[in-house]
């Protein structure tokens, strides 16, 4: 062990909490608090005193939430590997012997029993575990409960929080930010005045844990997580403290460290763990803090901070959106979410937009773990479900805007989560459905469990690596790498191979089904839920089945395979119009028009996936509008992001703003005393509780309004809102690699301007008539597109209810037109006036 003044023991953490969370209300006046020198700032007149108030900061691997405490700061932090249990398989092949007769039962007819036996069979060993916080760090500063002319924001331009206030005629400024550079997680501490920083630090850990304050005047907490359903705790994890100090000095404390007259002080945070891979937890977690901490301690602090920045601002300043200012930003962002929905304050959509990217760059770098329910930002020992990734919508969810607003490399951690699963769900295909390839169910976690877990409402579904296998070639289709796309294409062929091996013939039409399974977490009939052909399952084969023909081919591979999937695709069920003018949910016309859940499965073939489009499928494209208009606006904060992408899709931006208004509203109690879905101060998204997807969900939702390509061309501003007369978006990224700018005022395009980073034909379609710069008319499109990224699966003609009454659609009038393109050059067009 290595040397050290003092020492202790902890069960399950000493609860420095407990005497200094009181302070936490101590009040404190404002006098005028600073404003924001930036739009692009969430920023406060007062301290967080809720999780849900305080201020996110990451940088892939570590996170924090910053409360800006005047007296006693809370810094609470998390690392990415910290799980509990440890490498397990959690499927259980008694399920194995269940399956067929499951399914036999619904083809009698006998739903109640089907569904009874689903529910009554033990679905796994256990249902993942748990994503755990490190602990906290405390910093108490005597004196400073009460201050004048408060100020604390979180500037998503630098990705750096600041808190600033006045006591006794001097200024305090404290700055937070995760390094993406280093690796560790810095505070600085400032004064106008000389020897003014006194401060005294402390850490606690609610885990299995033990604090050290070394000679060398750092913090060492060393813990271990939980056992959770009968897996034993095993990712061992190290966190290490170290302030810095000019003028004044360190004095060691029991219980930590105390700074005295320091001129400024920079504390530096680092934390690693054992956690190797999914399979490995050898690793030597004190080595690489202890490493990460002593490089960082090489540079100073000024230093440090502009290599972050630089880091950060190559992702974030990609991509820009410019919405008008009604002044509103003036106003605290709390406050603006309370007034969004009745006040004009187009700016924070903006802001919003941006929060929802530097999440992902603060929260999925390249390396890292893909970004979980909460991203990376949970204090909870035991948080709301775990924190595991929910694979029926809300893990892909969270990489939606990934592509689409340029920030390609991230997709990278959800990607490679991809491959691991299609490794470790291969024993879960063999050992449930006696399969080849893989499965994956509706949740996962660091383990890469993918066995059916929870209630069969939401754990009986099997087409969950359908739906990640999308996200392999939508980076293909947005980026054209092939070598990426050889890479994946095993994972692709294999969630496949499993599919084509679980099809059963359906008696009545035979059609080639999924079963038994469920539309995520619905019920067709009063509480029964499980089984066979649900349109969500049919429409993600069709894609993966697609994806993976059209792979083979580009790759010129596994023609005969292939073809075997072609054959299957073809005995898919077509898509049904049911009696209430909707699309189907499930292969009986069960749905019912005052069913208003949270999810929308079957409308995944409007949006994530290309099944369904005003030009081409115009009745299919009708009926799952009805859908989405019978389900309702009101929703839980992730739904109602997915309704702003499937709103924008049907080309409507007025309702997709209106579902914007409502995922910005304060998440408050009802008259049940229950959170809504909305938004809480610190602009997170309310399920509630806080999951993160719906900031994702809105993010990409933001971005569709203003730009679409995913129906054989690329849409200008194809749901621009009534209200969004003038602005600009820049660097969206169509498929086929070409990037956007559109700059509009009057609703009408005033500049477009479009980067080929691939070649190719450039199709457009736009409701405003466009030339090029120069003023030269541009070509008409006809045919079908002949760009590769844009070839489309034609889906089969629906079957329609007799009792079905469609309307027709009516498009406004829109130009098409066609343009060849190079690699590497810029094109500019513009209306005609």
């Amino acid at each position: 062990m290595r040397d050290t003044k003092k020492n202790f023991s902890i069960e399950k953490g000493y609860k420095m909490r407990q005497f200094l969370i009181g302070l936490l209300f101590i009040g404190f006046a404002t006098n005028g608090a600073a404003q924001p020198g930036t739009k692009l700032k969430l920023w406060y007149d007062e301290p967080a005193y809720k999780w849900t108030e305080a201020l996110p900061i990451g940088n892939g691997r570590l996170a924090a939430m910053i409360y800006g405490t005047t007296g006693v700061e809370q810094i609470q932090l998390n690392e990415e590997t910290i799980w509990s249990g440890g490498p397990n398989n959690n499927t259980n092949p008694e399920m194995a012997k269940v399956l067929p007769e499951i399914t036999r039962l619904f083809f009698e007819g006998k739903y109640q029993e089907a569904d009874d036996l689903a529910n009554a069979e033990k679905r796994a060993k256990n249902n993942g575990m748990k994503y755990q916080p490190v602990g906290n760090l405390w910093l108490t500063f005597p004196g400073h409960e009460e201050v004048n002319n408060y100020y604390r924001d979180l500037n998503i331009e630098d990705a750096i929080s600041t808190v600033k206030y006045q006591l006794d005629g001097v200024e305090y400024t404290r700055e937070y930010f995760a390094s993406l550079d280093n690796g560790t997680i810095m505070v600085r501490l400032t004064a106008s005045e000389k020897g003014k920083i006194n401060c005294t630090l402390g850490m606690d850990c609610d885990l299995r844990s033990r604090v050290l304050v070394e000679n060398d005047s750092t913090i060492h907490l060393s813990g271990i997580t939980d056992d959770h359903e009968g897996v034993l705790g095993q990712v061992r994890f190290e966190a290490l403290v170290k302030p810095l100090v000019k003028g004044g000095e360190i004095k060691l404390l029991d219980r930590g460290l105390k700074i005295e007259q320091a001129d400024e002080a920079t504390i530096f945070i680092s934390i690693a763990s054992n956690f190797k891979n999914y399979r490995d937890i050898s690793g030597d977690g004190f080595a690489k803090a202890d490493s990460i901490l002593k490089k960082a301690l090489q540079t100073d602090y000024e230093t440090a901070k502009g290599r972050h920045q630089e880091i950060y601002r190559h992702f974030f300043k990609r991509s820009t959106l410019d919405l008008g200012d009604s002044g509103a930003s003036a106003k605290t962002t709390d406050q603006r979410v309370v007034d969004f929905k009745n006040g004009d304050d187009p700016q924070l959509v903006s802001l919003y937009f941006q929060f929802g990217r530097y999440l992902m760059i603060s929260g999925s770098q390249p390396g890292s773990q893909p970004m979980n329910l909460q991203g990376k930002w949970n204090d909870r020992v035991d948080p709301p479900w775990d924190c595991k990734y929910t694979t029926n919508i809300n893990a892909e969810m969270n990489y939606w805007p990934a592509e689409l607003t340029n920030l390609s490399e991230l997709h990278e951690p959800f990607l490679k989560m991809v491959k691991e699963l299609s490794q470790s769900g291969q024993e879960t295909a063999r050992i449930l459905y006696d399969a080849r390839g893989w499965v994956l169910h509706h949740n996962t976690d660091i383990w890469r469990i993918t066995g059916p877990v929870d209630w069969a409402r939401s754990g009986l579904w099997p087409t969950g690596g359908a739906w990640v296998c999308q996200h392999l070639w939508e980076h293909y289709q947005h980026t054209g790498d092939r070598e990426f796309l050889a890479d994946a294409y095993p994972a692709m062929k294999g969630a496949a191979e499993f599919l084509l091996d679980i099809l059963i013939e359906e008696p009545t039409h035979g059609w080639l089904v999924i079963g038994p399974s469920v539309s995520p977490e619905n019920n067709y009939l009063p509480k029964i839920n499980v089984g066979v052909g649900n349109t969500m399952d049919n429409q993600l084969v069709f894609d993966l089945f697609s994806n993976v023909i059209r792979t083979a081919k580009t790759l010129g591979v596994d023609a005969a395979f292939a073809d075997s999937l072609a054959t299957a695709k073809d005995r898919l069920p077509p898509m049904q119009i049911g009696q209430h003018s909707q699309l189907q949910e499930w292969i009986k016309d069960w749905d019912r028009i005052d069913d208003t859940h949270r999810h929308v499965s079957h409308l995944y073939s409007v949006y994530p996936s290309n099944q369904i489009s005003p030009f081409r499928s115009p009745e299919l494209f009708q009926a799952a509008k009805n859908s989405l208009i019978y389900r309702g606006d009101v929703s839980t904060g992730w739904s109602m992001g997915w309704k702003v992408n499937l709103w924008a899709r049907f080309m409507d931006g007025d309702h997709a703003l209106k579902l914007i208004g409502d995922q910005l509203s304060p998440s408050l109690p009802n008259e049940k005393g229950k959170e809504t879905g909305g938004t809480y101060p610190n602009l997170f998204d309310a399920h509630p509780p806080f999951q993160i997807d719906g900031n994702f969900g809105c993010t990409a939702g933001i971005a569709e309004m203003l730009m679409q390509s995913y129906d054989g061309f690329v849409n200008i501003l194809p749901a621009l809102p009534t209200k969004w007369q003038k602005g600009e978006v820049t660097g969206l990224v169509a498929r086929g690699g070409f990037v956007i700018d559109i700059r509009w005022e009057n609703g009408k395009v005033v500049e477009l301007i479009v980067e080929s980073k691939l070649g190719g034909n450039l199709r457009i379609r736009s409701l405003d008539q466009l030339v090029n710069v120069e003023g030269e008319k541009l070509l008409l499109a006809n045919g079908e597109n002949q760009n590769p990224y844009y070839q489309l699966n034609p889906v089969k003609t629906p079957l329609i209810s007799k009792k079905a009454k469609l309307k027709k659609t009516k498009l406004a009038k829109t130009w098409m037109y066609d343009f060849p393109t190079e690699a590497g050059k810029i094109y500019t067009f513009k209306a005609v006036n």
